[in-house]
């Protein structure tokens, strides 16, 4: 307890130097990480980019033409637009719930990390969600073409996306702290993350509009409005799909939030870390 009793948690500082005094580390680690994903088969880097072009494929024939699936937005919506809608939301979901299933084991599966050399353990959940963030970036390079491919091209307020994709890493890079830090002392949090990450996916608005969830189910909706990737694939869709400002009350908010997340996830990760050889 002394050990943290006497560590500076919140510390924006030694977040920007850990992150520039450990670069090569944090793009060697990432490198391996992206690689081991595919390592052992045939076609190896290859798979990263099949694998979303047929799950891109197979959610626009079975959720857009085969159960004619819409989000009521635009009134020539295609179902071509729903299934680039359904995958375009999956995808920014899936870097969040990559990084926080990983997180649980991170810091555990590397007790010689912790014990036997002086590491920058922080950089671990680092690279796990730059590797998570490769691969978010492959499927959305197939939904931009996708949405080429429909003959809708882009407009401006597609400049907006950084804007969406900041957050959504500075999300995911709070939560892989936060979880992999408390994954030492709590192993079971693991099995409460697995059963997290189904919820949020149906609670984040990805299958369905959310002003179906305003006009269907008011109740629900004072709950999942407090959801900030609700409002996150909302924002996507908007500026990348159909074509059209961004909600600024809500962008702003889901960019404070990224960043709230982003520091506070440090915070408890260096707050906790003297303690880690403790309990590994």
């Amino acid at each position: 307890m002394e050990k943290l009793k006497h560590f500076p948690g919140l510390n924006l500082p030694i977040l920007v130097r850990t992150v520039v005094t450990h670069w090569g580390l944090i793009v060697q680690f990432t490198k391996r990480n992206f690689e081991m994903r595919h390592r052992g088969s045939y076609l190896g880097f290859v798979w990263a980019v099949l694998n979303p072009l047929f799950l891109l494929a197979l959610y626009v024939f079975v959720f857009g033409y085969v159960f004619g699936g819409s989000f009521h937005v635009l009134e020539n919506e295609s179902k071509w637009d729903y299934g680039l809608g359904l995958f375009l939301g999956l995808t920014i979901f899936h870097l969040i719930a990559d990084a926080i299933a990983l997180a649980p084991p991170l810091i555990t599966s590397h007790p010689n990390f912790v014990k036997k050399v002086v590491f920058p353990l922080e950089i671990l959940p680092i690279a796990t969600v730059g590797a998570a963030t490769i691969h978010t970036a492959i499927s959305l390079v197939m939904v931009l073409a996708g949405i080429l491919a429909g003959g809708r091209g882009f407009s401006l307020y597609i400049l907006y996306f950084p804007l969406v994709l900041l957050p959504t890493f500075f999300t995911a890079l709070g939560l892989s702290w936060l979880i992999s830090a408390l994954g030492v002392f709590f192993r079971d949090i693991g099995q409460l993350v697995t059963v997290a990450v189904t919820g949020l996916m149906f609670a984040s608005a990805i299958f369905y509009p959310a002003s179906k969830g305003q006009t269907e189910s008011p109740a629900i909706w004072e709950i999942l409005r407090w959801n900030p990737l609700v409002h996150i694939v909302e924002i996507a869709r908007d500026v990348v799909l159909w074509q059209r400002a961004p909600d600024p009350v809500a962008l702003f908010g889901v960019n404070i939030f990224g960043i709230v997340m982003l520091l506070a996830g440090f915070a408890v990760f260096m707050r906790l870390k003297p303690a880690f050889s403790d309990v590994i």
